[in-house]
């Protein structure tokens, strides 16, 4: 039975001095971790902090930047798409830019606004496709575009929905479709490119690279497509190193959508098909060539992403199926149902708290902890295919017609 209100059942995290506000600068927040701190947000639908109507549709996530909501939208006739800044507090649209655009291809589950923006601190840059060719777009955080690079044509069975990160001075841009696949370094402030990095393609995938940083090591730019598993210098684009994936004769190769994680020293890369094929591998990245570890064939994600909590995997399946795994060993802790339908947004977790979404907008509380706890659960009564973010205590749902704002009044 669902229940109306939760969260306030769980004790809230007070620190003695209040933290500076925080951003959620790119899809899954901080590095794509999806991990945040601060208090547990109330949820209950019949009582958000605000519900605001979107100007068009799209899977691509909010992010939250200098108190600000930032999402990408399309028109229904898939003739406009919009980049929409929206007050955290208020729920106020505050400003609406328009690019043109026309009807897509899209698989069934796409849109024609899939991608996340990516922040700075003081800019914002945008992924958009126009229904044939992709472009990315940079921003000031009023509105006024300040430079926009064509990357190319776009084709695939399912669209696009790839999205940028920044860092150092540099967006990056994953660019993979059925026909070609490159990692692109843009100069943020003037949209120059300064590497490209040519990779072999196989089937479009969709992940966005993370930053990996290690104790006494330079930071490395990791990737995953179908092909390979790559570490990049991300000033130069020069290998570090690389992990070719290998698919056994008859089996179909796998598509990457969620991007690597890495847990217990091993990066972790996993995958998928719409026909069920699931695929998750963990390669060990020291040493003279990285080897792998362990695999799983079975009951992984394919397009929502993996948390790390410690030496743990935490994932919610594409069919509702929550599960913890040993990160060091790929052996399963405990694998439990938590929903009847799909799922496509990833989970996000707030300290010790998973916060789960399926399509269906059932959403899901569960501790992330090596035994598990019964969830509580509420429906918030709008389909829900984007991933959630997370800021100072509030919960930024983004459903099918509205984005929703929850956390404690």
């Amino acid at each position: 039975m669902m229940r109306l209100c939760f969260l306030t059942m769980f004790p809230l995290v007070v620190a003695v001095t209040m933290a500076p506000a925080a951003d959620w600068p790119r899809f899954r927040g901080p590095n794509g971790t999806g991990i945040a701190t601060g208090p547990l947000p109330t949820i209950n639908p019949q009582t958000p902090l605000w519900r605001t109507e979107l100007p068009g549709k799209g899977n691509g996530s909010p992010i939250v930047v200098n108190s600000k909501v930032y999402l990408q939208a399309a028109s229904d006739d898939g003739s406009k798409r919009y980049l929409v800044c929206i007050d955290a507090a208020t729920g106020k649209i505050e400003w609406t830019k328009e690019q043109p655009g026309a009807k897509g291809k899209t698989h069934a589950k796409n849109s024609l606004a899939s991608g996340t923006p990516a922040s700075d601190g003081t800019h914002l840059y945008c992924q958009w496709w126009d229904g044939s060719g992709v472009s990315l777009h940079a921003y000031d955080l009023t509105g006024k575009e300040l430079w926009r690079v064509s990357l190319g044509s776009y084709v695939s069975q399912h669209g696009p929905g790839f999205s940028p990160m920044v860092h150092n001075g540099l967006v990056f841009v994953n660019v993979d479709d059925d026909q070609h696949a490159e990692l692109i370094a843009l100069d943020a402030k003037t949209g120059d490119k300064k590497w490209i990095a040519d990779r072999r393609h196989y089937r479009a995938c969709y992940p966005t690279p993370f930053l990996l940083e290690r104790p006494g090591q330079t930071p490395e730019l990791i990737l995953g497509t179908t092909t390979a598993l790559t570490s990049y210098d991300p000033a130069s684009g020069n290998k570090n190193w690389e992990y070719t994936l290998t698919w056994p004769k008859g089996e179909m190769p796998l598509r990457v959508i969620g991007h690597p994680v890495f847990v217990a020293g091993l990066v972790v890369l996993y995958c998928g098909d719409g026909g069920g094929s699931r695929y998750m591998v963990a390669v060990d990245p020291n040493g003279k060539k990285p080897a792998k570890v362990w695999e799983l064939k079975k009951d992984t994600p394919y397009v929502p992403c993996v948390l790390v909590k410690e030496a743990h995997l935490f994932w919610i399946g594409d069919k509702g199926t929550a599960s913890c795994v040993d990160g060091k060993t790929g052996k399963t802790v405990w694998t439990e149902r938590i929903f009847s339908g799909d799922v496509t947004a990833s989970p996000v977790m707030i300290d010790d708290t998973i916060i789960m979404i399926s399509e269906k907008g059932e959403i899901a509380a569960l501790k992330a902890a090596t035994t598990f706890e019964e969830p509580t659960k509420v429906n918030l009564g709008e389909k829900v295919m984007a991933t959630p973010a997370v800021v100072n205590g509030t919960l930024f749902i983004r459903g099918e017609k509205h984005l929703f704002a929850f956390g404690q009044k």
